[in-house]
């Protein structure tokens, strides 16, 4: 009666580990994950929901997109090293000369990755806050005051996340 109950129970089990397995995104050539993954990590998140508020002109919008492409083109090759580092380290076995020197240059690239990623970031806010009426400017200053200030009530309401 046991055998009827824990063979049924193994194949299940072995058919929902496969179809998790199959469905997790595969990496291209260089190490990096799908387009996709990136997405919400990348392009500045916030200044996107204030860019919206801010009603752009249609040619304003194509110039803010074409800062956002020509920035994620300049990053591509840093970000590639960096997936490239990780994979290194993810195949390597802990404890081996090989594994300590994959560390070493996943924590080098991590670095610069993210050196790259603030320093990009700010290259596009300057771009993009240069594109924007003085009107527009103003209406920005405002959102992000009002931001701040969502973050700071925020922070009071939650004294254990500081």
């Amino acid at each position: 009666m046991r055998k009827l109950i824990v063979l049924p129970a193994a194949v299940l089990a072995a058919a929902l580990l496969s179809t998790a397995v199959s469905a997790q995104p595969a990496a291209d050539a260089a190490g990096a994950p799908p387009a996709h993954a990136w997405h919400h990590h990348r392009h500045g998140g916030e200044l996107f929901h204030e860019l919206k508020a801010l009603n752009l002109s249609e040619q304003q919008k194509a110039s803010v997109k074409q800062i956002l492409q020509s920035s994620h083109a300049q990053n591509k090759a840093q970000f590639q090293s960096f997936f490239a580092a990780r994979q290194a380290y993810e195949s390597a076995t802990p404890g081996s000369a090989e594994f300590q020197t994959a560390a070493a240059n996943l924590s080098q690239a991590a670095s610069a990755a993210a050196a790259a990623r603030v320093q990009q970031g700010a290259e596009v806010r300057t771009q993009v806050y240069a594109l924007l009426t003085d009107a527009q400017k103003a209406q920005w200053a405002t959102l992000q005051a009002q931001r701040q200030a969502r973050i700071a009530a925020w922070k009071a309401q939650h004294p254990q996340a500081q």
